[in-house]
């Protein structure tokens, strides 16, 4: 069964943001007198914008309601992108040549309004035939529900789609949705080792991807 479209995350994949969302919610909270619990990062990495915002009104009890922290966080985090966009070496490149090969669309845990600057940043806006964030489907990664909306716009069954992850939520993600799950593990937050059980394949880096690579998943 031959891989016909691949479904790429964002952060992690083609920005390093990671580090730059825990600056910025941390310095937030910080800000109401309060502290992320021992959980909380993991908790958030590929959680949907409502839900890390509840979190942090109702969990970490920053005293905002949730909209109005996920409002004031995301102005802060596109602010950040438009002053200095974190690239990954290399991550262009790989979309671009398995865009050349593959329908693409990109499965993010960003708002849209991120996604947007981002890619009009990168110059990817034409690079992916459909972009998703998980503010558009009813649960965020880990459940499967932004991937099975990426296939299903594409056209293709989640059987023959790849999609490329590196964050524990989403590999589980990727991997309950049913698609070949390429992990490309974050340096500074690798994966869980039961959500790596669930790739197919594990590279580096982004830049080891290519049309044969994809190819060879099935």
């Amino acid at each position: 069964m031959a891989i016909e479209a691949v479904v790429f995350d964002l952060d992690g994949v083609i920005i390093d943001t990671e580090e730059v969302w825990e600056q910025v919610r941390r310095g937030y909270v910080a800000e109401y007198d309060r502290e992320f619990l021992p959980d909380t990062q993991d908790r958030m990495m590929g959680m949907s914008t409502p839900e890390w915002s509840g979190h942090l009104a109702n969990d970490v009890g920053v005293p905002r309601t949730p909209e109005q922290v996920a409002d004031d966080v995301l102005s802060r985090m596109a602010e950040r992108y438009r002053t200095s966009l974190p690239l990954i070496p290399g991550s262009i490149e790989a979309v671009q040549r398995l865009g050349a090969r593959f329908p693409l669309a990109l499965a993010s845990s960003s708002a849209r309004v991120l996604i947007d600057q981002v890619l009009e940043t990168a110059g990817l806006t034409d690079a992916f035939r459909v972009t998703l964030s998980t503010e558009e489907v009813p649960r965020g990664k880990p459940a499967p529900d932004v991937y099975l909306a990426a296939c299903e716009k594409l056209g293709f069954a989640p059987s023959v789609c790849a999609a490329v992850e590196d964050s524990s939520n989403g590999l589980r993600s990727a991997g309950a949705a049913g698609l070949a799950v390429i992990a490309v593990p974050h340096g500074v937050y690798p994966p869980a080792e039961d959500a790596l059980a669930l790739a197919s394949m594990v590279v580096t880096n982004v830049s080891e991807l290519s049309p044969a690579v994809i190819e060879g998943l099935r």
